[in-house]
């Protein structure tokens, strides 16, 4: 009798986890893809994201200087083929940039994002594997 239930109990639980991560994927909210913090050389603070978006890869690398109008240089790279290199600049109160590219998507990609103070040569890097 015990066992028949717990068979049933777990039974119903498996139903409803792969129901609600269903509908929270079906909307949009339940799957945040990857998120990995980046390193930087003084104060400024960096992340890049990943997440699969109709069969592509949807990347997004963030950095904040917490100061507006600072001019940085930009590299993206998957698989160590650059995707992305180009100037960004500090905007907005929290003085921060970000750059989002649709890429191919592919088990085993290897996506490097750097980003280098024009003025006083900070550096920021993160990287994550999909």
């Amino acid at each position: 009798m015990y066992k028949l239930t717990f068979t049933a109990i777990a039974v119903f639980a498996t139903v409803l986890v792969a129901f609600a991560s269903t509908a929270a994927a079906k909307d949009g909210g339940g799957d945040r893809g990857i998120v990995q913090r980046g390193q930087c050389s003084a104060a400024s603070h960096s992340k890049l994201k990943a997440k699969l978006d109709d069969s592509r890869l949807e990347t997004e690398f963030e950095v904040d200087q917490d100061r507006a109008g600072q001019r940085w240089r930009v590299t993206i790279t998957r698989n160590g083929s650059t995707v992305f290199r180009g100037i960004r600049t500090t905007q907005g109160r929290s003085g921060s940039f970000d750059v989002e590219r649709l890429l191919a998507a592919g088990a085993g990609s290897h996506i490097v994002a750097t980003a280098k103070a024009l003025s006083g040569g900070e550096t920021c890097r993160a990287s994550l594997s999909v």
